[in-house]
């Protein structure tokens, strides 16, 4: 009594069950990454209004204390103008060392580190 063999698949029946466990694979990678991307939206979406909420609050509350720091100028004395106008100088004095601040940080690009390595020149000297 013979027992009946199941035939071994062919070349071209292997070969394409592989294409297709491939074509699956690569659809299941492109799922997961748009769905990660889409993900990463709402989280970047989220975290961009707390900051807006937070940045209102803070000005809210410097408002708060340049009004206060007004008041206190004018109880002790001093015009409501030159109160304003001291309130306005310091606002300005912040102002312009916070733009100081902006254009050191500008002057350095984005990615020169990794730039200077693909050129391949020297690293810069610490300062």
């Amino acid at each position: 009594m013979e027992v009946a063999r199941k035939a071994q698949p062919g070349l071209g029946e292997v070969l394409g069950r592989l294409i297709g466990e491939a074509r699956q694979l690569v659809a299941d990678y492109a799922l997961l990454s748009v769905l990660d991307a889409r993900r990463a939206a709402i989280r970047l979406a989220w975290i961009l209004g707390a900051v807006l909420v937070a940045a209102v609050l803070i000005v809210t509350s410097w408002m708060g204390l340049v009004a206060a720091g007004i008041v206190f100028a004018w109880g002790h004395g001093a015009s409501w103008p030159l109160a304003l106008a001291v309130a306005a100088v310091l606002n300005l004095i912040a102002a312009g060392v916070l733009a100081w601040f902006t254009l050191k940080l500008a002057k350095e690009l984005p990615f020169t580190a990794l730039l200077r390595q693909l050129r391949g020149d020297p690293p810069e000297p610490p300062q």
